[in-house]
């Protein structure tokens, strides 16, 4: 369970002009790091995963990594000290930074230090869809001359980045839920100081940190109640969950939805190739017809929860439906790598169930009868868990060939729960109707797909991670097969 409050915030140095960050690597912390350089700091990190591409992302900015998290990495006496999720109270740095009274942030703190004075924070949160809504936002604002500042949680196809400084004044930030760093056990949304936000859904995820739905929930109903009431919050109204936790908030609620039971609605959703069109209506009046280059029912969700925020911050529907005719989707959601012979092999965040069943149901709808193989490997703090064993089942069942690869085991990993059964998981699957197999190294996939495909096929590597490599592996395979 997280934290009843956000700490104090420190008290920080009048003048900073260097900054350390420990688990640069990340990819939100490398990120950061580029932002504050760009800002002119001098920056430094450590990291024991330092490999490309984020090794090399930094390495070209002039950022130095210091390899592995020893005290001595502070010696340098920066000016304040940043630390990442990824950093626990033992590491050497860490304890460096608090016996040396290094003034410590976490992410989110620092986001907020840095980067939202003076700036109204639109924040995008829900259980699926943040990262494609929040480039959809970006991108709408940006099209229409706005020149927001932005940090998402992928990189965006429209900016071949995930973050902008911009000098517009708003910054749009993925709100994410997980909590922030081990001396500040919050949702890093509660940080944000949201002026407008959206609540795409709430579903149980995190299992490790939040024991229940009842949890989930508690941290999105406070968040609700952070907006200002000159504010606005955009709920999704297809989702209960999130019409609940947003009742008490003070800033104007509305709601986006396919249903009649919301305020923007997205009607006469169809399928063209490889865009959705759709009409908008706000009220019952419609506002216009929009074709978005993506496919799923859940971006027009996610389209819908960008335009409510840049309406509300004065955008004409014209200008919203030009930036989305030429949105580019974000790195591994529906990312096309590449094939042969009329194979075609895709990327995909999808890792828990509803979002696996949400990706794989748009596949069948866009591909019809065309062969799909679902590769899945377990690797969130969730999926490892029996939390979701018999909702996989079901999420897999508009595949034809499932193949999972064995949970991956983490290191600091406690194992104080019940893992996936994975026999079981396999047996429930097959009983849906596609032929599941576990095949535990990444190359006997690839192996076993290429031998198997068939001109036709659709393949979608399905992880919240890189999954060995994968998809360009297979492309590789296939590309000398046929």
């Amino acid at each position: 369970m997280t934290a009843d409050n956000p700490r104090p915030f420190p008290e920080l140095p009048d003048s900073i002009d260097t900054i350390h960050i420990i688990g640069i690597c990340g990819s939100a912390m490398g990120s950061l790091a580029a932002m504050l350089t760009d800002r002119g700091y001098t920056v430094r990190g450590s990291d024991a995963n330092a490999y490309p591409p984020m090794s090399t992302f930094l390495q070209e900015r002039g950022i130095d990594i210091m390899r592995g998290y020893d005290e001595s990495n502070l010696d340098w006496d920066p000016d304040v000290v940043i630390v990442g999720n990824v950093c626990r109270a033992e590491y050497g740095d860490a304890v460096a930074t608090r016996e040396r009274g290094f003034p410590h942030l976490s992410l989110p703190e620092a986001l907020r230090h840095f980067f939202f004075a003076d700036r109204n924070p639109l924040v995008v949160t829900g259980t699926h869809g943040k990262t494609t809504t929040t480039s959809m936002l970006a991108w709408i604002l940006t099209h229409a001359g706005r020149d927001p500042g932005f940090m998402l949680g992928g990189i965006a196809g429209n900016f071949d980045s995930n973050y902008r400084l911009g000098d517009g004044d708003v910054f749009v930030i993925e709100g994410d839920e997980y909590d922030t760093a081990y001396f500040d056990k919050v949702p890093k949304f509660w940080h944000y100081a949201p002026f407008r936000a959206t609540i795409n859904n709430v579903e149980f995820d995190h299992a490790d940190i939040y024991d229940d739905i009842d949890e989930v929930e508690h941290v999105f109903r406070r968040f609700s109640q952070m907006l200002p009431k000159e504010g606005s919050l955009w709920v999704n109204a297809d989702s209960p969950r999130a019409m609940t936790v947003s009742e008490n908030t003070p800033a104007t609620r509305r709601t986006f939805g396919l249903t009649e039971a919301n305020d923007l609605r997205a009607v006469d959703i169809e399928l063209r190739g490889r865009k959705t069109q759709f009409r908008v209506t706000l009220h019952g009046e419609t506002l216009g017809e929009i074709t978005l280059p993506t496919i799923g029912e859940f971006n027009v969700r996610n389209a819908l929860g960008a335009m409510g925020i840049a309406l509300d911050e004065g955008l004409e529907f014209e200008e919203i439906r030009a930036a989305l005719a030429e949105f580019k989707s974000v790195k591994k959601r529906q990312e096309y790598i590449g094939g042969t012979a009329d194979i075609e092999v895709f990327d995909d965040f999808a890792h828990h169930p509803t979002a696996v069943a949400a990706t794989l149901n748009a596949f069948r709808r866009q591909f019809g009868d065309r062969r799909i193989w679902a590769l899945f490997e377990a690797t969130s703090n969730t999926s490892r868990r029996k939390v979701f064993q018999n909702d996989y089942p079901p999420a897999f069942a508009p595949a034809d060939e499932v193949i999972l690869k064995r949970p991956r085991d983490k290191k600091h990993d406690p194992k104080d729960y019940e893992e996936i059964d994975v026999d079981e998981l396999i047996a429930d699957i097959e009983a849906e109707g596609p032929r599941t197999r576990l095949i535990p190294d990444v190359d006997d996939i690839v192996d076993t797909v290429t031998a198997e495909a068939e001109p036709g096929d659709i393949i979608i590597g399905l992880s919240g991670a890189a999954f060995g490599g994968i998809h360009d592996k297979l492309v590789d395979a296939l590309n000398q097969r046929f």
